[in-house]
């Protein structure tokens, strides 16, 4: 925490400021994995006349169709196009610090080239997305919790995302280096089961969002950097990574304000060192023998990062004071670097017999730091359960029901009282948050699901005094709502 935010706080003007302090330093989870589909197998005939694509919109793989030609025009270069809307309304109608609902929209923008078909250059690919976002933030708004609603939630803006390009090499592709700007929500620390879910912490997890310096390179923030994933066998991935220690060059300032569109590639903020071994089975590929059930699949990650940046403490000045005690400097001790280790897991329990479409999975992922003197969170956890092709006919729909939790860590807490005494105020320490969501995901056409979504949040911001009612702490919040997403 800067020690500003602590001088602020000290000041006696704790609460609030306390509150939206926290919000801004969460950081949101990636929209859901976006990949260009090729107009050689979206299936969609050239449209003719400017709206000859409704004669095709029930089995088109986007609104548009071929988008009047422009689709296989550019494939013919090896270009691929996506453009995607995400839209939701959520509201809390109990708890939090007001009630209410908001809009909040983000539209993604990807652009890939595919070297070998543009210039017979083989295993390249050029990657360059852009993100509009629009509408505002409910947990910003009204439930000032720590693992966010909506994992769409961010400042309004049009930004670049990613500007990278991955080659692969070796034989089989076993070796593949990706290079440039990159957001690391979309390959480390994934659960591909969590993904249906609609709140932030089932995609870029708690503790990174709260104690990497910006909530660390994911949406809608990226860094520089590279890539390196390995296969020796086939059921084992190896990555690591190396990237700029910060997505922005001002550690004191939101990212996404001091970068408001993304361009400005800070490389002189330490570097963040990442590494995840991946176990998938049955491998990619893998044949199955006449007579012998498929197996359930199923993937494990065990990963770490380590960030060379400077880090603030907790609770003590840079001359081993409370920073709560009147004789501080208000300037917190700096301790060099940070780090922690996860662990994801996905399961395939069950697959129906005569729709194997029908399958019952569950997932978990935990993380935590032992280094509670320069950490907000030192734990964080999601797990649930996803149920796909829940009924007749519905093959590409979901059903889950997920979990999170969250502990602040215990310097935090003990900060929390120390202010409390020094200002003889209601300030409760912080302690956990924990969240339930349940989620259905329905396919309207291949290129429209929409997805109705409910969630209640425990003891929002670990027990967070309430701003709107600073002698009573933040009452637990459910939050209603709905989400769309259109692939056009």
């Amino acid at each position: 925490m800067a020690a500003k935010d602590r001088r602020f706080r000290a000041a006696g003007l704790g609460f609030a400021a306390g509150v939206l302090f926290l919000a801004g330093r969460v950081g949101a989870a990636p929209p859901p994995i976006s990949i260009p589909v090729s107009s050689d197998e979206s299936g969609a005939p050239t449209a003719e006349g400017p709206f000859d694509f409704l004669n095709n919109w029930k089995r088109n793989q986007g609104l548009l169709g071929d988008m009047w030609g422009l689709r296989r025009t550019l494939s013919q270069y090896g270009i691929t196009f996506g453009l995607e809307e995400t839209s939701e309304a959520l509201g809390n109608v109990t708890g939090g610090s007001h009630r209410g609902f908001d809009y909040d929209g983000l539209t993604q923008a990807v652009v890939q080239l595919n070297t070998q078909r543009a210039f017979g250059w083989y295993g390249g690919t050029f990657n360059v997305s852009a993100l509009q976002i629009h509408g505002r933030n409910l947990s910003a708004d009204n439930l000032q919790n720590l693992q966010t609603a909506s994992g769409i939630e961010a400042d309004r803006s049009t930004r670049l995302w990613e500007a990278w390009y991955d080659q692969k090499l070796l034989e089989e592709d076993r070796l593949d280096v990706k290079i440039g700007q990159q957001s690391l929500d979309q390959e480390f620390m994934v659960s591909s089961n969590a993904l249906l879910f609609v709140n932030t912490m089932f995609g870029w997890p708690m503790l990174p969002s709260a104690d990497l310096p910006g909530g660390g390179p994911a949406y809608p923030l990226s860094a520089l950097g590279v890539r390196i994933r390995y296969r020796p066998i086939e059921t084992v991935n190896i990555l690591v990574g190396a990237f700029s220690g910060s997505p922005a060059e001002n550690p004191d300032i939101d990212p996404q304000v001091s970068d408001a569109h993304g361009v400005s590639f800070p490389v002189n903020r330490g570097a963040l060192y990442i590494a995840e071994l991946q176990y998938a089975y049955p491998a990619l590929g893998s044949m199955v023998s006449p007579g012998q059930a498929t197996p359930l699949a199923r993937t494990f990650r065990l990963g770490a990062w380590y960030d060379t940046e400077g880090f603030d403490d907790e609770l003590h000045d840079s001359q081993g004071r409370l920073l709560t005690d009147p004789l501080s400097d208000g300037a917190a001790r700096r301790h060099r670097g940070d780090y922690a280790a996860y662990a994801v897991a996905d399961q395939m329990l069950w697959r129906g017999s005569s729709d194997p479409n029908r399958t019952l999975n569950v997932f978990a992922r935990v993380m935590g730091t032992p280094l509670d003197d320069r950490n907000l969170i030192d734990f964080s956890m999601n797990a649930g359960i996803v149920l796909h092709d829940p009924f007749t006919y519905r093959t590409d729909d979901s059903v889950g029901l997920g979990v999170g939790y969250t502990h602040v860590s215990g310097q935090v807490a003990a900060y929390d009282r120390d202010l409390a005494i020094a200002t003889n105020g209601f300030v409760p320490p912080q302690t956990g948050e924990a969240y339930v969501e349940a989620t259905y995901q329905y396919e309207v056409t291949p290129w429209l699901q929409l997805q109705p979504d409910v969630q209640y949040v425990f003891n929002p911001g670990g027990g967070l005094a309430n701003p709107s009612n600073p002698t009573q702490r933040i009452r637990n919040e459910l939050v209603l709502g709905a989400r769309t997403n259109i692939s056009f």
